[in-house]
């Protein structure tokens, strides 16, 4: 007999709490689509942080993926100043 569990995402094997995995979800996603779209743009962190109204050391701290470092509103706020529209799904 087998001890293998088998999970929908990598925070759902991370966390065990829920709500926190399911934020966690949410904020990769938002994470990975601002770093994508940044990456694109070619252009510098100095620049970056202008463009978003960050620090340097912030915009660092996204690019390095710190989900840690970034709520779920704040990375909203980023995604907004980028230009990148969020659709939400809620399901039962």
């Amino acid at each position: 007999m087998s001890n293998l569990h088998s999970f929908d995402s990598v925070w759902d094997a991370l966390e065990d709490d829920p709500i926190i995995a399911e934020n966690l979800k949410l904020r990769s996603i938002l994470l990975m689509a601002i770093i994508k779209n940044i990456e694109s743009r070619s252009i510098n962190q100095t620049e970056t942080a202008k463009l978003l109204g960050i620090t340097q050391p912030r915009v660092s701290a996204l690019l390095k993926g710190k989900i840690e470092d970034f709520r779920l509103d704040t990375l909203v706020n980023i995604a907004h100043r980028l230009g990148l529209h969020i659709d939400l799904k809620i399901a039962a």
